[in-house]
């Protein structure tokens, strides 16, 4: 919210020497963030001048330009640049006449852009200055002619200072509104606020005696809702006014145009301008129609199915049963709260206005202003709450102004629809707030703080019974009355103390394991990418399973990216992307991994289907069970990437690949961090390189897979070279980890160590030998591990040799050669029972 410091002036008294940091600070110190200062990029000697004469030059350009002399301070005084009081300037524009008070920038003045003015020799001429346009000095989009100060309905000596007579020397300070307080997106409310923080004296614009409104009556108003949302009706307050007999082409005064500005808001011609001023002023967005579009009388209702509606914007928009329209005889003439329609809005034709003023159902405001992607001045601040009680004279006041502003005359016609309003005591008990807060408040502060604020405040036995403002329908139970208490006294109140953390808290045994595994991941030299959850249908089918077929996917309805508008099945997809990213910058070798859940619906399986339950109370177990069945299973994984090199070159090294070796390694990691053992055996999947796949289980379920991305899914994702993956269960992973056990004594016995080759079928995985040499060596086996796969001259065709190193030791005794060899020969005998293995000679 910007706030123009003159404006806010007239409503509160604000010391003459307060800066706008001091403002600034004022507004913070009650729970506003300090955005910005704003202020007309002027500078310089600009001031008022008058047209003595002037002589048209046409040019050989085919433009005609005026050579003018202008007077810009008394006579027999000098100017303010220092020159003669009489300037020579030339002009291009033709809409002013000798004896027209101008606004004149001298040499030395700065207009916005910057735009320094300068002596400078053109046409023949030296042009000692210019005369200014609105546009120009920063205060419209006029651009047709200069400023003639008669069209303004202003008048200043000549040499006398343009900036303070046009108000382009005001300040504007702009706050950061919570969506909770509204009321502060007003002139009105910011003044109440700031007397709040210092003390000042406030005058309310809205204190007005509803007996002295004279509201009309005669114009056909009603109200149809058969649609209410949430039960609420869609409009408590509706009131309308007519001016008659307006004059469009008044210009808007100088000190409206340049409040308006700098608050943010385009002028756009009286009439407008006139409503969006009142909306700053009093916080009620206001609308007018030009009265002689509109046919029969206004009507409030939702749309009807499949009815549609141009807005001012040009746009015709199909609209939802839920919108709320302004209605005449001929149909939708406004979707309320949010734009009005092109074809009754006032234009430059427009003589009887037909003026607005309405409080609508804050959430019927928000969702269509959603809906149709139009969020304007009026529908923020009408989501928020707008005062119910100050319509009639938000409506009014417009009248007023178009009267005195724009020549028109009221008329005794108009409408009102009013409900009643009623605002529930809210119970605050005695001691809760410094309970809550931490701050000892006295009873005369808590209640101080709630009369300051607005609050009727009754001292009953035992709490206080509060009657919030109309204007404050944030404030709803005791929680919020308790945190105005501490913003009215100030938060440097509330001491910083620690608070002391129960006994038995912390990470469950699988929040550790998660976090376990990350560190590791991020200790081994993987950078760790988190990214959103969206992808395509066609990624959930190539990643998400292991044949590439089509696999159920849960598609968002409101999706933020059209393109991807599912819940991904994997990670790996994301993974791509952000591989991708990095590669177009350049950076090409590249080890990530990420943590996140993935959405696995079950084929025939409706999700979505239960009722969400009443707020207030605790749902029943079958309630949170149906609502746990609404939801598709949501496992935990872990992926990693690899691409480019794991290692640069560097003199003496040649670069090293990252490959399917380095993947394995990362899952190692994995298994160690989680505390179980992960085997890998050959496979296939639908994205992966054949022969290049594995598929990795724990105690025999599978829990996830590695490999190489096959050349053309790389190449689909802009990868260029051999990317690996590798992606794990990791709910399943640590789910697999058994029991606590404790770690054996280590043997102090020197250890005995044996290879053994064996002879088995190609298509016998190695992991699957490796477990059969360890059930049948017993517990003299420490450990195995696979050192060689050859496959070549003196192993025949479509069998392979593999090479085992066996480590034995025993815990009581050095062992014998025979006992390591008996041992081996046991698992030996296992491996050729299960798979036919003989030992290779």
């Amino acid at each position: 919210m910007r706030v123009p410091l003159s404006w806010l002036r007239e409503y509160v008294e604000i010391p003459a020497e307060a800066t706008p940091d001091d403002i600034l600070a004022s507004l913070v110190s009650v729970g506003f963030e300090e955005e910005d200062v704003h202020r007309f990029e002027l500078t310089g000697p600009i001031v008022v001048g008058q047209v003595l004469d002037f002589v048209e030059e046409p040019q050989s350009n085919g433009k005609t330009i005026r050579w003018c002399q202008v007077q810009v301070a008394p006579e027999g005084e000098t100017a303010a640049d220092g020159g003669d009081a009489v300037h020579g300037i030339v002009c291009g524009a033709s809409n002013f006449f000798k004896g027209d008070k101008v606004v004149v920038t001298l040499p030395g003045a700065v207009l916005p852009g910057p735009f320094p003015i300068a002596a400078r020799k053109t046409y023949g001429h030296v042009s000692d200055g210019m005369m200014a346009s609105a546009k120009e000095l920063g205060l419209g989009t006029e651009h047709a002619g200069i400023i003639r100060l008669a069209e303004l309905g202003v008048d200043a000596p000549v040499g006398s200072d343009a900036l303070a007579l046009l108000g382009l020397d005001d300040v504007a300070v702009e706050i950061n509104v919570t969506p909770d307080r509204g009321y502060a997106m007003s002139l009105r409310g910011v003044a109440r606020e700031y007397a709040l923080a210092t003390g000042a004296a406030f005058h309310d614009p809205a204190d007005v005696d509803f007996a002295a409104l004279e509201q009309g009556t005669g114009f056909p108003l009603a109200v149809q809702d058969d649609n209410p949302i949430r039960g609420k009706a869609a409009v408590n307050e509706f009131v309308l006014r007519i001016v008659r007999d307006v004059d469009p082409s008044r210009p808007t005064p100088p000190w409206m145009v340049a409040r308006l500005t700098l608050a943010g808001i385009r002028p756009l011609g009286i009439l407008i301008d006139i409503t969006n001023y009142v909306m700053l002023e009093l916080g009620n967005p206001m609308h007018g129609y030009d009265l002689d579009t509109l046919t029969g009388g206004i009507t409030v209702r939702r749309a009807r199915e499949g009815e549609t509606f141009e807005t001012l914007d040009g746009q015709k928009r199909k609209l939802h049963t839920e919108d709320l329209l302004i209605t005449d005889d001929n149909g939708p003439i406004g979707l309320a709260g949010v734009m009005g329609g092109l074809h009754s809005e006032m234009t430059g034709t427009t003589k009887n206005v037909l003026i607005e003023a309405a409080n609508f159902d804050t959430i019927s405001i928000a969702r269509a202003a959603r809906r149709h992607k139009l969020p304007s001045e009026a529908s923020k601040r009408f989501e928020r709450g707008v005062d119910p009680l100050i319509g009639f004279v938000a409506a009014r006041r417009v009248a007023d102004l178009m009267v005195e502003l724009a020549g028109g005359t009221h008329d005794p016609v108009g409408g009102a629809l009013f409900t009643e309003v009623f605002t529930e005591a809210i119970a605050l008990p005695h001691g809760f707030v410094s309970g809550l807060i931490g701050v000892d408040y006295s009873t005369a502060e808590v209640v101080d703080a709630l009369t300051r604020i607005g609050c009727d405040v009754t001292d009953e036995a035992d709490a206080y019974e509060v009657v919030p403002p109309t204007w404050r329908p944030d404030l709803t139970d005791k929680w919020t009355l308790a945190e105005e208490v501490a913003r009215v006294h100030g938060l440097d109140r509330i001491p910083s103390v620690l608070p002391t953390p129960p006994s038995g808290r912390g990470f469950t045994a699988a929040q550790q394991a998660r976090r376990r595994v990350s560190n590791a991941l991020a200790a081994a030299g993987f950078v760790e990418t988190p990214s959103f959850p969206f992808t395509t249908a066609e990624a959930n089918n190539l990643h998400g399973s292991a044949t590439g077929e089509e696999v159920p996917s849960i598609k968002l309805a409101n999706p933020l990216d059209g393109q991807s508008p599912y819940l991904r099945r994997s990670l790996v997809p994301g993974l791509l992307a952000v591989a991708h990213r990095n590669a177009s910058r350049g950076l090409t070798d590249l080890s990530l991994f990420e943590t996140g859940t993935v959405f696995l619906p079950q084929p025939g399986v409706e999700y979505g289907t239960a009722d969400v339950p009443a707020l207030g109370q605790h749902p029943s177990e079958e309630t949170l069970n149906e609502l746990f069945a609404a939801i598709p299973p949501q496992p935990r994984h872990v992926a990693v990437l690899l691409a480019g090199n794991i290692t640069p070159k560097q003199p003496e090294h040649a670069a090293e690949a990252a490959g399917l070796s380095e993947a394995l390694d990362a899952v190692r990691v994995i298994a160690a961090a989680a505390g179980v053992r992960i085997d890998v055996v050959q496979g296939e999947r639908a994205a992966l390189h054949p022969g290049r796949t594995g598929v990795l289980s724990v105690g025999g379920t599978t829990v996830g897979y590695v490999g190489e991305v096959l050349p053309a899914v790389a190449e689909a994702a802009d990868l260029h070279g051999r990317i690996t993956v590798a992606e794990l269960d990791l709910d399943a992973v640590i789910g697999a980890v058994g029991p606590l056990q404790v770690a054996e004594t280590l043997s102090g016995f020197p250890a005995a160590t044996q290879d053994v080759s064996l002879i088995v079928a190609a298509d016998v995985p190695a992991a699957e030998v490796a477990s059969a040499l360890v059930a049948g060596a017993g517990e003299l086996l420490e450990s195995t591990r696979l050192v060689d796969d050859y496959r070549g001259q003196g192993v025949d065709a479509g069998s392979k040799s593999l090479t085992f190193a066996l480590r034995f030791r025993a815990s009581d005794r050095t062992l014998t050669a025979a006992e390591a060899t008996e041992a081996k020969l046991a698992g030996v005998a296992v491996a050729a029972e299960k798979f036919g293995a003989q030992i290779r000679d």
